[in-house]
């Protein structure tokens, strides 16, 4: 994947797909000074020590709809060639967490890429699951979550596609604002 906001998308909805009603995404830059940390923790069911571990195999998968399960081998394999790392932890009935750890300034790291569209299409699920996106950088902290905009837009869903018209744009425009490099 040539973003990094592509991993995200593919980690949240595989924590929708297995009944999660809560994902929260955290992006951290130079927090250690240095890295970029990404994690994406859910509440859903959970996996049992054995599959947790197995998680990023490529040829290891807990769906029955397929053999091979690619998104967290090729997410481990980036944070890899970035020097750094990804740990999966997970409990069964609890949760999963997945932590990414990339090198911020690795020639080889790919960029953030577009959150506001992953946001956009992960919102789409608003009705089944609260969503909540943290990025912290130096320059600022932005954050958004489905909960603080149902409470906004009081009787207007979240999915609705008034909304999700200028989701993208807000987040966008946020995360520019806490770029340091702008």
């Amino acid at each position: 994947m040539q973003e990094l906001s592509l991993h995200i998308l593919d980690v949240a909805r595989n924590s929708i797909e297995a009944g999660a009603t809560r994902v929260e995404i955290t992006v951290l830059e130079n927090e250690p000074p240095g890295w970029m940390q990404i994690t994406i923790r859910d509440n859903g069911p959970g996996m049992d020590p054995a599959d947790a571990r197995r998680a990023a195999d490529p040829f290891f998968t807990t769906r029955a709809t397929r053999k091979v399960g690619l998104g967290l081998s090729l997410f481990a394999a980036t944070c890899e060639a970035c020097g750094g790392t990804l740990e999966i932890d997970s409990r069964p009935g609890v949760g999963t967490v997945v932590r990414a750890r990339l090198q911020l300034n690795h020639i080889d790291r790919p960029p953030l890429g577009n959150m506001g569209a992953v946001l956009q299409t992960l919102f789409c699920e608003a009705d089944l699951v609260e969503i909540t996106y943290r990025h912290r950088t130096p320059c600022g902290e932005f954050s958004i979550s489905t909960e603080e905009l149902r409470q906004e837009l009081g009787e207007v869903p979240v999915s609705s596609p008034f909304v999700l018209a200028g989701l993208c744009e807000i987040v966008n425009k946020g995360l520019a604002q806490i770029n340091c490099a702008a």
